[in-house]
């Protein structure tokens, strides 16, 4: 009789492939109120991964961390009418508190543009104040329907950078500095995901924004994915919320500022564009366990080598972890360590030891092979860096051969069934991403020709990539 499955394959059933992923490789679990999530350690150990490369690129960027209350007062929502208008259908708001009505309803942060904008016109005085650059890890609240753990819950943590900028051009430049700097270089040399960075369309542009530009990747069952955006808002809440500085020659301006996010839906990311019918394939450079050293049998001289071995990859900057749980069938133990992603498994018996040798297998390709003991951590620190760009060039493949390019909306919809595609604005414009959206497609974002990203939604020879999306 054929042994069932793990896993749904995600030919046969891609969402709940997702789902079974997410529970047997022990990531999260849904809250107790529909729309939260429970992340477990396993799978906050990436997220913590993810948060130190970011914070680090955020830290190079300028940016300083800070907090801000859970708890924004309403009437600061209402400020920035676009702003509020926007959000309104996602807030979750508290009336009662410490068993009374209160005087004044306060919001749970759905994003905190409106309080820390209350906190720069108090810090703000000066030309010599800015730049001023404000970074945030927190968790928002944003009243969800239609759930779905990483990638849509009510409750969900992210980073969200708040800065202001003596000029329109600084602003920019400082917005476009995050999209790709910070963002596409981790999403690109962390994650290994190829993303189109682009600008988004007046409809899809943040409320409260001027100008929204965002990474978008393509996951494996070819649906698109925003795993981040930057945006310039302008005066917006500057205005709204009166702060202003004196400039160079004494004049009263206001700031222009930035901001911008991204969140655990990076998770949901790397489980879907990475993950095969096996489980997880983490990139090595995310991997909070990049290589497991797995002795096959209780035997002491293999429980010593599994341990020196251990000592030898710690020595050469790798995250390594040793499994010795021999009580435990090493079929069971090597599937484990499958479905988690984990990206190498050295797998070590008594008859291994004798011969000098180590099998080592790879988790991207599932290829075994006998490796030399002498030296095992020279050849895996190689093979980590081979197996991340195996994986980018992998996704890459993909999004490049199901990406089309088209010239009218009923060919756009058409490829949008099997994948991406790309059509001129001048071709689309506001009305033909109107019908497209009927079929349930949407611009992910604009290209440029030459694939920057416009300078303004009419930019001449802007493309927009087109997609079915999360």
């Amino acid at each position: 009789m054929a042994k069932a499955p793990i896993l749904t394959p995600q030919s046969e059933d891609f969402p709940r492939w997702y789902q079974d992923l997410i529970q047997k490789a022990e990531l999260a679990e849904n809250g107790p109120v529909r729309g939260t999530m429970v992340i477990r350690p396993y799978g906050y150990a990436i997220w913590e991964r993810m948060q130190a490369e970011m914070d680090a690129r955020i830290k190079a960027a300028g940016a300083r961390n800070a907090y801000f209350p859970l708890f924004i007062p309403e009437e600061f929502l209402r400020r920035e009418a676009e702003h509020v208008e926007g959000f309104s259908p996602e807030l979750a708001v508290v009336t009662h508190a410490g068993g009374r009505e209160l005087e004044e309803p306060v919001v749970v942060r759905p994003t905190s543009e409106t309080i820390i904008n209350h906190y720069f016109a108090k810090w703000i005085q000066s030309h010599r104040d800015l730049p001023m650059l404000i970074n945030q890890w927190a968790n928002v609240v944003r009243w969800e329907l239609r759930p779905r753990i990483f990638l849509r819950t009510t409750e969900f943590l992210w980073q969200e950078g708040h800065t202001c900028h003596r000029t329109a051009i600084e602003a920019h430049e400082y917005a476009t500095r995050i999209l790709h700097d910070t963002y596409e270089d981790f999403m690109v040399r962390v994650l290994a995901m190829p993303v189109v960075v682009g600008r988004k369309t007046a409809a899809e542009r943040f409320a409260g924004a001027i100008n929204t530009m965002t990474c978008e990747a393509q996951m494996r069952d070819l649906k698109a994915l925003q795993m981040g955006t930057s945006h310039e808002l302008g005066q917006n809440f500057s205005v709204a919320f009166g702060t202003s500085f004196q400039d160079t020659d004494g004049a009263e301006r206001q700031p222009w500022q930035t901001s911008w996010g991204t969140s655990t839906r990076m998770m949901g990311g790397v489980i879907m564009s990475h993950g095969d019918d096996r489980g997880l394939r983490l990139p090595p450079n995310l991997a909070p366990i990049q290589v497991v050293v797995m002795a096959i049998r209780d035997d002491a001289a293999v429980i010593e080598e599994v341990g020196r071995i251990h000592g030898e990859l710690l020595s050469a900057g790798v995250r390594a972890e040793v499994d010795v749980r021999t009580d435990v069938s090493f079929g069971r133990r090597a599937v484990d360590w499958e479905l988690k992603g984990v990206p190498i498994r050295l797998e070590l018996g008594p008859r291994d030891l004798a011969s000098g040798e180590v099998t080592l297998a790879r988790r991207d390709s599932g290829d075994k092979s006998p490796v030399s003991l002498a030296g095992v951590a020279a050849t895996v620190v190689s093979l980590l860096a081979e197996i991340q760009e195996g994986l980018h060039a992998e996704a890459l493949e993909r999004r490049e051969s199901t990406t089309v390019d088209v010239a009218t909306v009923p060919e756009a919809v058409e490829a949008a069934a099997v994948g991406w595609a790309r059509i001129p604005w001048a071709d689309l414009g506001a009305e033909g991403e109107s019908v497209l959206a009927e079929s349930g497609v949407t611009v992910r974002c604009l290209i440029s020709a030459d694939g920057g990203v416009p300078e303004s939604d009419d930019e001449e020879g802007a493309i927009a990539v087109v997609g079915r999306a999360y």
